[in-house]
């Protein structure tokens, strides 16, 4: 029979005294370390989360960014930028920048 060795990380994590003396209290009841018991009731409620990567790099999920159109500009763009290929910049820090900005278009 082969054995599986499932690959660990050791994590400090700080809790309040009343949280870990009610931890305590769980884990005595059922026989277990309080190490033991955290750690199972982690586990458990990860095993039960479906996880999900959203490729759309927008906050919101706005669709725009789902265009493949769109991010291949966007791409081309930062692209661009980070190469210093910018033909032109724009700085806007007030009100009045952003105004004077929009009038010019």
């Amino acid at each position: 029979m082969a054995t599986m060795a499932i690959e660990k990380k050791r994590k400090n994590i700080d809790l309040s005294v009343d949280t870990l003396k009610k931890l305590s209290i769980m884990a005595a009841s059922q026989g277990k370390s309080v190490k033991a018991f955290i750690e199972n009731i982690l586990e458990t409620k990860a095993n039960s989360l479906s996880v999900e990567v959203s490729t759309n790099p927008s906050p919101s999920g706005d669709p725009w960014f789902d265009d493949p159109e769109n991010m291949a500009e966007v791409e081309k763009r930062v692209k661009a930028h980070k190469e210093g290929k910018v033909k032109s910049t724009v700085v806007l820090q007030s009100t009045e920048d952003i105004t004077n900005f929009i009038n010019s278009l």
